[in-house]
C-alpha cells in the first residue's frame, strides 16, 4: 500500500492542492489570540475574524483574506515550524514536526465533517467577532480558559 504524500512529500515541496488539504477546518487560526508581552503566553479568545463564518467554520473570502485583513497570517512551510500559537492539533504542524494527522483529520477519515464530529473545531463556540468589537479591552471579556 502506497503511503499518503503527507508522509512522502515535504512541505516545501507539495502542490498547492496537497499543502491546502493539510488544513483540517478547525477554523482556530481564524480566532484572535492575545499574546502577554511580559511572559509571550498566548490566550486563545472566542472572538472569530471578520471574514470568518462561524456556522462553515471557514473564512467567508479565502482568496482575498490576505488583502481584506491586515493582520492574518498566511501560513507557509516555512514559518507553519516557528509559529508557537499554532494549535497542537494543526495538520500543518503535525507535519512539520514529522508526526502522523489524527483520524478525525478529513485527509484520513474522508470527510470534511470528522474535525466538528470530533469536538476539534470552533463549530459552536464563537461569541463574538472582531467587527462587533470596539476597544482591545473587550477581547478580555472573550479569553478562554484553555487552548480550545
Amino acid at each position: 500500500m502506497e503511503k499518503p504524500f503527507w508522509k512522502t512529500t515535504p512541505l516545501e515541496a507539495m502542490t498547492e492542492a496537497q499543502w491546502e488539504s493539510l488544513c483540517d477546518g478547525c477554523g482556530k487560526c481564524c480566532l484572535a489570540k492575545l499574546e502577554d508581552e511580559d511572559t509571550g503566553d498566548i490566550h486563545w479568545t472566542s472572538v472569530g475574524c471578520r471574514l470568518f463564518d462561524a456556522r462553515l467554520c471557514a473564512c467567508s473570502d479565502y482568496a482575498n483574506r490576505l488583502a481584506k485583513v491586515s493582520d492574518c497570517v498566511k501560513l507557509t512551510p516555512a514559518n507553519v515550524r516557528t509559529i508557537a500559537w499554532l494549535p497542537s492539533t494543526c495538520g500543518y504542524r503535525l507535519v512539520a514536526e514529522g508526526r502522523d494527522l489524527a483520524d478525525w483529520h478529513p485527509l484520513v477519515s474522508g470527510s470534511r465533517e470528522t474535525v466538528h464530529a470530533a469536538g476539534i473545531s470552533v463549530r459552536g463556540r464563537v461569541t463574538a467577532s472582531e467587527e462587533d468589537l470596539t476597544d482591545v479591552d473587550e477581547y478580555l471579556d472573550h479569553i478562554l480558559d484553555a487552548e480550545l
